[in-house]
Parts: C-alpha cells; structure tokens; sequence
C-alpha cells in the first residue's frame, strides 16, 4: 500500500470481516462517576490474541500475494504483536517466526508457541530487534511483518477505529476526548485517522511510558525519536523503543499530543477495568484508563474514549494490582 487514508481503513475492515471481533464499547455508571466524565472502553483486551494486534498482522498478511505467505513471515515483538502474527499466519496457512526480548512476558511467549510459530529471543541491553528479525528473514527467505510503520498493519488497526465510530454513532455520542495506548504508533495512527475523519473535533491523545516518551518527542519535532534505553516497567506492552515515520506523520495530522504514565496509573488502570467492567487487561493496555483516573487528562463533563488495547497479564502481575488498589 503506498498511501494511507479512510479508504484504507475501510478496505481492511472489509477483508477482515469475520475473522475478527467486533469487541465491545463499555460503559459503567460507577466508572464514569470515577472518572468525572461520560467513560467509554473501547474491550480490545476481548479481541482475538487478547489485543488489538491480530487487526494489523491479518490485514498485512492477506495484502500480500500468495508466494511471499507461503514462504513465510517473521515478526519482531514484545508479545502482542508476535500473538497477533502467529494467530494470522496460522489463518492464512504461512510459517511464522516470532523475534522477542528475552524479557518478555512468560504468557506473551507461550502464547505464540500455542498459535504454531517458532519463537527465536534476543537481548534488547546488547542486540537490536530489527536486525535479528532481518537476518532471520535472510537466511529463511521469509517475509518481515513489521509491528506498526507499515500502512497495511495500521490500516488494519484503524479497524478498531471503525468500530468505535459506529458504536458511538449507535449511542447518538459525539466523542470529545480519545486516548489511545502508545508503543510505535500502529493503533494510535489508525484509530486517529478513523475517529477524526468521523469527528474532526475529537482530540487525540496518547499514552507512553513516563519518561520513554519517544512518539510525543517525535510529534514535538517531526523527527521519529528513539528512547536512549530499555525501560524496566510493567507496561510492556507501550515500551517498545522507537516511533515510526509513517505513523508519526499521521499523528502530527491529527494534532495528537502525548502523556506520560507511570507503572502505578497502569497498574490502577487494571483494577478498575477488572472491579468496574469485569475485564482483564494488562498495564500497557490499561494505560490510557490509568491517565483518566489519576487526573491528567482534562475530561469533567466531557465524553471520553480509552482504548483497552490489551489482555495479556502474567497472574502475578494481575494480582498485584488488585492488591495495590
């Protein structure tokens, strides 16, 4: 794809129709209360995978032409993303290779195992992910499936937008505010293109790790920034260490501005969602909730969208943030 636009999204929602879920937009009196303003959580922890990720990989892998499937693919990931690449490779009938951090959640790694890919771990303090999962494809003669700079895969997550446009619209609710959990910028861009070209009022927000703000330094600049090393955080899954150039670009369109979140806001982030709305989701993926209740956000009065963009939780982690609460 050489462009990115609605239309994009729109074809992606239609080449995936049926293959993934249409998750849920909740509501909780109790949580709004909370919040101090109309809340909405947009459930992709429900999703397939247990995030938003399958959307993107499926998208990309059912763009491509038959002979690069049947080679195979290789992804390089956290966790979700490589999740999200198994599950769809396995769909459409390709080999899958998974590159992640030797420090990634046990569950994440498990879980593509179970989808039928081969996982291969490196050391994100010494070894760069980009060219562990290049020299794999080398050698194998497979296909990279990048996590988020990539048209395909953020027209794919642009498909969650979709959703959220026709669930609001369903509701008769225009949106004033949109958070949305933050790594590379795949779910960020193309959310933010669906929900701007339906509402070009709404306000686009992202959540990053605080202090690894890379995407808001890149939207600063215009240059896509690096964080200068790995945090330690449980919020794993917004932790990725760079922004991309295309999902930048589209970004700054929207005048998207970030906030920073501390592993305290996700992990209170997890237990109002688990207490609230009776869903399990992962710090990272509970960070733009966590943003909303620590106070960061202007949102009183205001009807506000969060992006419950990931489930994928080691028990221990889960539990501690129940007891924190």
């Amino acid at each position: 794809m050489s462009e990115f636009d609605i239309a994009a999204i729109r074809q992606a929602a239609s080449r995936l129709q049926g293959r993934v879920v249409r998750t849920p937009l909740l509501e909780s009196p109790m949580l709004s209360e909370r919040a101090g303003c109309r809340l909405f959580v947009k459930a992709e922890a429900l999703q397939l995978t247990g995030s938003f990720k399958i959307r993107g990989a499926l998208n990309k892998m059912l763009s491509m032409d038959e002979a690069s499937r049947n080679t195979g693919i290789v992804a390089f990931s956290a966790g979700n993303h490589g999740q999200g690449v198994a599950a769809a490779a396995l769909t459409v009938g390709c080999p899958a290779v998974i590159v992640m951090p030797n420090t990634a959640p046990r569950i994440k790694v498990n879980n593509c195992r179970w989808w039928g890919a081969e996982v291969v771990t490196y050391d994100p303090q010494t070894e760069d992910r980009v060219e562990v999962a290049d020299r794999v494809a080398r050698l194998r003669g497979m296909t990279v499936v990048p996590p988020f700079d990539d048209y395909d895969i953020m027209a794919g997550q642009g498909t969650c937008g979709l959703e959220i446009v026709e669930q609001l619209n369903d509701l008769h609710v225009t949106p004033d505010t949109i958070i949305i959990n933050c790594s590379g910028g795949g779910l960020a861009s193309g959310v933010a293109e669906a929900v701007k070209d339906a509402f070009p009022d709404t306000t686009i927000l992202i959540a990053e790790v605080l202090g690894y703000e890379k995407v808001a330094r890149s939207l600063a600049t215009g240059i896509p920034q690096s964080n200068p090393s790995v945090p330690k955080t449980v919020l794993d899954g917004i932790a990725g260490p760079t922004a991309g150039e295309k999902t930048v670009a589209v970004l700054r369109r929207h005048q998207a501005k970030g906030i920073g979140v501390s592993d305290s806001e996700g992990l209170a982030g997890v237990a109002a969602a688990f207490k609230m709305l009776k869903i399990v989701v992962e710090p990272g993926g509970a960070a733009a909730l966590g943003t909303v209740l620590a106070g960061k956000v202007d949102v009183a009065g205001k009807n506000v969208v969060v992006i419950a963009s990931g489930g994928n939780v080691d028990p221990a982690v889960f539990s501690s943030a129940l007891e924190r609460s």
